[in-house]
């Protein structure tokens, strides 16, 4: 759910392109389609439709749909294969993003390969799930779980069983079906119905697990894997330690902000320096735990103390950002008109929600001890008071009405060497210690360029040319650089 309020319904995929996994499937021209009009879809973008297993281990079972997108090669002759382009989310859509990215990958790049986005199952076009959630289950405050202003988690552990039963009552099936490796199982399907012997993808975020999983599940049929910017691979942990990362993540990145507001304290008169910054951010968060102000279009309809903390860690994913948070500060503080907020759609957050939640309780299982969860919040408030314990604290998973069928995938360094992690130093959602391990479990399958920049997301995100220019190589040549490197 990390990426929840930057999420935006894509078009309805169209024609059908395989019915059977039974057997490869080939490309064919005649089974694509123009996608529906909508804004942002390049005229280019195809769209279409594969049939999946809803449950892999019953293959001749119930089937789910796929829907599948492309932007064909710019220069057939130098046609290397596809690039597939794996979303982060989890329960993030990525059936547009080959309309989006067209417009920023290099045209060496764009020569070489298809451009090929997806809706992982349960989102978007792909099969959608849902649980029903009431409203105010879909508060951004509670999505991600947020304590009490007290530190109590007394209503996390309320709304955690009732979403959890929710989702029970109203997922269906497919609600027990959404794992990363059945989605990393999906990908490969994806590869067979193309037509394509091996397959390239630029995973993002939790798609860079999606995509390690299919690199370890499926070695021999990896072309030139990107994986940019890197969730932590703990198998005993997974989404686990991904959530609880945000204490490092957060502490890592907000020194940029702070920076950057003291530079402009004329404008925003949040402090002369970082220190200072910090300091009027944590007053104003609980002064606002206290007495939120009201704030008409948010959910919950008030700025309050968590309301503020989701809003920087948001804004920390992008320098261009920062503004946001600083205006919305410089607002609360003299008591000004508080900017639009920018609350996702209800229908996008109920996907998000599902899809989402289903991925992390069905790839490993949770605790369920609220003494311990509270125990874990009150020191994590003391030792990192910019999260406020929201990353220790308990969710849905707790009370998740099925266990695991499968243990988490132990990515590993068997397979060809053809890996490359790329990785901001301040990252504030998936931090640099954690793309360590990442780098770690790979071994001599990878290299890893780390780059000295802020932001969650790597190439052609922030402007670093030494990182873009060792992705596109990477891409367009093969060749992984001689070792690990910094930008």
């Amino acid at each position: 759910m990390r990426n929840l309020a930057r999420l935006s319904a894509t078009g309805a995929a169209t024609a059908v392109l395989a019915a059977s996994l039974v057997a490869p499937a080939q490309a064919a021209a005649t089974s694509w389609s123009a996608c529906p009009a909508a804004p942002g879809v390049d005229a280019r973008q195809e769209c279409a439709t594969l049939q999946v297993p809803l449950d892999y281990q019953a293959a001749g079972g119930p089937t789910i749909s796929l829907a599948v997108s492309r932007i064909r090669t710019a220069k057939p002759a130098a046609r290397r294969g596809v690039l597939l382009l794996i979303p982060g989310g989890p329960g993030s859509p990525g059936l547009n993003r080959p309309s989006a990215l067209v417009k920023k990958l290099p045209q060496d790049v764009l020569d070489r390969y298809d451009i090929i986005g997806f809706d992982p199952r349960g989102v978007g076009q792909s099969s959608p799930v849902s649980c029903g959630l009431e409203t105010r289950d879909l508060s951004l405050t509670r999505l991600k779980p947020y304590p009490d202003a007290d530190g109590g988690i007394a209503e996390n552990a309320a709304w955690s069983r009732r979403i959890a039963e929710a989702c029970a009552r109203n997922g269906g099936p497919l609600i027990r079906h959404i794992t990363t490796r059945n989605e990393a199982r999906d990908i490969d399907g994806i590869r067979r119905a193309l037509g394509e012997r091996k397959i390239s993808y630029w995973g993002v975020s939790y798609g860079t697990y999606a995509g390690a999983v299919y690199a370890t599940m499926f070695p021999e049929r990896t072309d030139r894997v990107v994986l940019d910017s890197n969730d932590d691979p703990d198998p005993n942990r997974v989404a686990r330690q991904w959530l609880a990362n945000y204490t490092v993540g957060v502490e890592d990145r907000f020194p940029d902000f702070a920076a950057w507001a003291a530079a402009r304290d004329g404008e925003y008169g949040l402090g002369t320096d970082a220190a200072a910054v910090r300091q009027s951010f944590l007053k104003l968060a609980a002064d606002l735990d206290r007495d939120p102000l009201p704030w008409p279009g948010a959910n919950p309809a008030e700025l309050n103390g968590n309301l503020l903390r989701e809003t920087m860690l948001n804004a920390l994913y992008s320098d261009a950002n920062f503004p946001v948070l600083a205006g919305l500060m410089r607002a609360a503080l003299t008591k000004g008109e508080l900017p639009p907020s920018n609350t996702p759609p209800a229908a996008v957050m109920q996907n998000t929600a599902a899809s989402a939640g289903a991925t992390m309780c069905n790839d490993v299982e949770w605790p369920d001890s609220v003494a311990a969860h509270q125990r874990q919040v009150a020191r994590d408030r003391v030792a990192h008071p910019l999260t406020a314990g929201m990353p220790v604290n308990m969710g849905p998973c707790a009370y998740w009405p099925v266990k695991p069928a499968e243990r988490p995938v132990r990515v590993g360094s068997n397979g060809p060497a053809n890996v490359l992690l790329i990785q901001n130093l301040r990252d504030p959602s998936t931090p640099y210690s954690g793309a360590l391990k990442m780098r770690q479990a790979f071994g001599q399958r990878a290299r890893m360029v780390s780059v000295d920049s802020g932001g969650h997301g790597v190439y052609l995100a922030n402007g670093n040319a030494c990182g873009d220019r060792s992705v596109t190589d990477f891409l367009t040549t093969g060749r992984l650089p001689l070792r690990d490197k910094n930008c």
